[in-house]
Formats: C-alpha cells, sequence, structure tokens
C-alpha cells in the first residue's frame, strides 16, 4: 500500500510539471449571476444531545434541587456537632457496636440488607493509596476541585486513624471513580478490570442504578470471606453539586475503611440516613480512632472487641455515661 500510494504521487507530479499552464485560473471580466436562494446548501443540523447526555442534565438538575432542599432545612451541616449533639462514651461505643460490627447489606448480595446480626471487625492493615478517576463528561474544573478534596481528606483519615494513607496513581487500592451517566455503562467492566473474580450479585447493584442512590462503595477482603481489606471501589455521581459530592467523598472512604453500615440513633454522624451532617463529625472521627486501634484485629468477634471499644471510648469521650 505504501509504494502504490508513492507511485500515485510521482506520476501527479509529472502531470502537474507538463500541465502547469493550461491549469491556470482565466481572468474575466463577466460578473456571475447571484445563487438562487432555493438552491443555497442546507445547513447541516446541530446534533441534539445523547441520550446519556440527556439524562446527566436531568440528573445535575435534580440534584441541584435536594441539595437546596437539604440546605433550606438546616440538613447537610458542616460544623460537626455541637451543643445540640452531645453524646457520651457509652453512646459512643454502642453506636460502634452499629456500625462497625453490623453489616448495611448482606455480604455479596448486592442491595439485599442483611438481617442485622453482628458481623465481625473489618478494616485495612495494608496502606491505603487512593486514586481519582474521572469520566471523560466530567470538566477539569471539577476534576480540580475533587482531587483536591480527596488529597486533604486523606491526610486527615491518616491523621486520625494513624494509618497510612495516601492519595497516589501508583499502584493504588482504593479506586474511586467520578462518573456521569455516559459512563455509567463503564463502572461494571471497570470493576472487574480491578477486581477480575468480583462476584457477579455485586455488579448488579450498577444496573438502573436508582437515582436516590447518590453514591456507594464496595470493600473487597484479601481472601474469600475474610475480613482485612484489600481493595475498594467508590462510585460518585458527577452529577452532584459541590457540597453533595464533598459529602459523597467523606462518608464513602470513611466506610471502605470498615465503618460500613448507618444507624438512625448515631448523632452527630454521617453515617446516619437523615442527612443532618454532610461531613465527618468529631463523633465519627472517634470511631475511626477506636477501630484502628491495633488492639482491635479484623475478624474480631463483638463479644471479643466490645470490652476495648468501652475502654478505648470512655478514654476519648472522657468519662461520663
Amino acid at each position: 500500500m505504501v509504494r502504490a500510494l508513492a507511485l500515485l504521487l510521482i506520476a501527479l507530479a509529472g502531470l502537474t510539471a507538463c500541465e502547469t499552464s493550461p491549469l491556470a485560473p482565466r481572468r474575466t471580466a463577466v460578473t456571475p449571476a447571484e445563487r438562487p436562494a432555493n438552491l443555497a446548501p442546507i445547513p447541516a443540523p446541530t446534533p441534539g444531545p445523547s441520550v446519556a447526555e440527556a439524562e446527566s442534565r436531568a440528573l445535575s438538575a435534580y440534584y441541584r434541587r435536594v441539595q437546596s432542599d437539604l440546605l433550606v432545612r438546616g440538613l447537610l451541616r458542616t460544623d460537626g456537632g455541637g451543643p445540640d449533639t452531645q453524646f457520651t462514651d457509652t453512646m459512643l461505643a454502642r453506636n460502634f457496636a452499629k456500625i462497625a460490627l453490623a453489616e448495611e447489606y448482606e455480604r455479596g448480595a448486592g442491595l439485599t440488607p442483611s438481617r442485622g446480626g453482628s458481623s465481625a471487625i473489618k478494616k485495612w492493615l495494608k496502606p491505603i493509596r487512593i486514586s481519582a478517576e474521572f469520566g471523560a463528561s466530567v470538566g477539569q474544573d471539577q476534576r480540580v476541585i475533587d482531587r483536591n478534596e480527596l488529597g486533604v481528606y486523606a491526610r486527615k483519615l491518616s491523621r486520625i486513624s494513624g494509618h497510612p494513607i495516601t492519595l497516589t496513581d501508583q499502584n493504588p487500592n482504593f479506586h474511586v471513580l467520578f462518573y456521569g451517566a455516559p459512563e455509567y455503562d463503564q463502572v461494571a467492566p471497570r470493576i472487574r478490570q480491578i477486581v477480575p473474580d468480583v462476584n457477579p450479585k455485586a455488579l448488579d447493584v450498577f444496573d438502573n442504578l436508582p437515582r436516590e442512590i447518590h453514591c456507594l462503595v464496595i470493600a473487597f477482603s484479601e481472601t474469600p470471606g475474610g475480613y482485612e481489606y484489600g481493595t475498594a471501589i467508590a462510585l460518585i455521581r458527577a452529577e452532584h453539586p459541590e457540597l453533595l459530592r464533598r459529602s459523597c467523598i467523606h462518608e464513602e472512604i470513611a466506610q471502605g475503611m470498615g465503618l460500613g453500615n448507618d444507624d438512625p440513633r448515631a448523632r452527630p454522624s454521617i453515617f446516619n440516613d437523615d442527612d443532618e451532617f454532610a461531613l465527618l463529625t468529631r463523633h465519627d472521627e472517634m470511631l475511626l480512632e477506636i477501630l484502628y486501634d491495633p488492639r482491635l484485629r479484623p475478624g474480631m468477634s463483638a463479644s471479643e472487641a466490645m470490652p476495648i471499644v468501652r475502654e478505648k471510648a470512655a478514654a476519648l469521650v472522657g468519662g461520663g455515661s
């Protein structure tokens, strides 16, 4: 093919050399008539948005209304709690048992609610390396905002827990996917790339993800059925306005560290579906401090863990049940 193209160019070069004069433009004094209007070229139609793009715009409008409604109602607080949200060491230990020692969903069964029984301590022993991945529909300005927020939060979590946590693109094991509707069909294939032997039921949740689910995280144990985490993947909808995206970052990464459940009595806390608080509170920081106490090991039962939890809670709150 390359040789044929070269021969054609040589032939054209010869033709140009022989017929330069006849191919030169000619001058004329005749003014051409105007082209009739009905012969004017029809402009090409402007392409409309794709179905996924239209869905993304609709979701953006919906989540802006959700955020506005929550703020008007005094929710999505960012103050971390105050005099109206006092708690004792007994309350903290109880909330730990509900949030860290119970499952929100059945393991490996998608969004099937848990039966509510006690589970075991789940946490990371290896360093956590967080990466930010963005869908093609996410603008550059938003990428900068979200990556910066993720970096600041990773450093905060590391300081609170005493566990090594960094934001890096080098061999990540905690993947945060900021995807919009045009990329939703890429989520399941991306998860299979990261975790090739993923349980298919774990992927069912991403088929027709209801808009009421703002974000979610899946954490995978190092060994089948184990409790030491080795990989986690969080999905955060790119259509969220900034505060809702920050809220998702705070909750999903903390849940992916081992605080996997929600409880309606936990306050002040983001591990509560009432949306009162948008960002990690001091109560939640204490939960992480308890969870990453070296005495608590992955797989410890509630009966083994709770004496340590109560002792730690009393030390953090300063007593007074």
